[in-house]
């Protein structure tokens, strides 16, 4: 089967830049002197990720080592105070440092940063009341300023990573945003945009059946109003679309569907091995990659133009092995 051209690959000349909290490369710079290596962000995917690492700490003038820093609640917000001298406050410095990254972001495809960190975290970090107790959760303040102003960017915490279907998530929204950005790079057309619709079809329909059906109407008004507006709209739903997780029954769906395209091309024992690693993985029994596999096995066999194209078989390069615990 031809390959959809879905991501970069070892004979690709560049990789995805995407942003990183240093201290997850292994940069000396927490508050301590020490660092928070990632052994899968340095050796899996930094084979297709080009990371640009940043510290806002270090960024807004803060030393190595430093006092640590915390998020407290007081009537007039959320601030960042040193947890000793509560005279050091860089809430605005913080905040200010993550829009001009954001300012400075057109290249980036993704971001991951350091989890629970008053200044990286993206959710759950702590919040401390006036008496120095937690009292709330939030975000740290350069992701909460980065998150806002680029509101398509994929974000992700390195510690939710650990979780299979987040981690796959991720990764699939960098790669589809990557796509993005080459179709704008080629010059937006209603061709071009139609084309990106039709290739992301069943992975879209995987995340959200009724999401994909809007985005379908959108790309109907291709020809009706301005291409540049309407693009705008289709990839913010795109990207919101693919945030949510995709649910079994969606996949046995989109399998199914897949499937029919065989349905002259292969014999009976062929369709019931198929029908049966499907119905065994919707109850759990296999992972998606099972399927998977049969499908492309026999689209390998059996070329479809159209099932060629298709994001959803090859979402992310294959030896990232995503989909094996899904």
């Amino acid at each position: 089967m031809e390959k959809s051209g879905a991501y970069p690959n070892a004979n690709h000349p560049s990789q995805i830049p995407v942003g990183v909290s240093s201290c997850l490369l292994g940069a000396k710079v927490r508050f301590d002197g020490g660092h928070k290596r990632n052994a899968y962000l340095n050796d899996a995917l930094s084979r297709y990720f080009r990371f640009v690492p940043v510290c806002p700490e270090r960024a807004v003038g803060l030393p190595v080592p430093r006092q640590p820093i915390r998020l407290v609640q007081f009537d007039g917000g959320i601030r960042a105070r040193g947890t000793r001298d509560a005279g050091l406050d860089v809430t605005l410095a913080l905040t200010a440092y993550g829009e001009r990254v954001a300012e400075d972001a057109d290249e980036l495809c993704g971001f991951i940063v350091k989890r629970a960190s008053p200044s990286c975290g993206m959710e759950r970090v702590k919040v401390y009341n006036s008496k120095g107790m937690p009292d709330g959760q939030g975000a740290g303040l350069f992701t909460a300023a980065l998150m806002r102003a680029r509101p398509l960017l994929p974000v992700e915490e390195e510690g939710r990573l650990n979780d299979p279907q987040l981690r796959e998530n991720f990764i699939a929204r960098v790669f589809t945003f990557t796509r993005w950005k080459a179709l704008l790079a080629e010059g937006l057309s209603a061709a071009g945009l139609v084309g990106f619709h039709a290739r992301h079809k069943f992975m879209l329909l995987a995340h959200d059946p009724l999401a994909y059906r809007r985005l379908g109407r959108l790309v109907a008004d291709a020809g009706k109003r301005d291409l540049h507006a309407l693009a705008d709209e289709y990839i913010a739903l795109v990207m919101e679309t693919l945030k949510r997780r995709a649910r079994k029954n969606n996949h046995v769906n989109v399998l199914q569907h897949l499937m029919g395209f065989l349905k002259h091309e292969i014999g009976a024992a062929d369709k019931s091995e198929l029908m049966d690693a499907i119905e065994t993985y919707r109850r759990g029994e296999y992972p998606l990659v099972v399927p998977l596999k049969l499908l492309q096995h026999h689209f390998r066999r059996n070329p479809n133009p159209y099932v060629s194209t298709q994001v959803y078989l090859d979402p992310h390069p294959r030896d990232l092995a995503l989909r094996n615990a899904l």
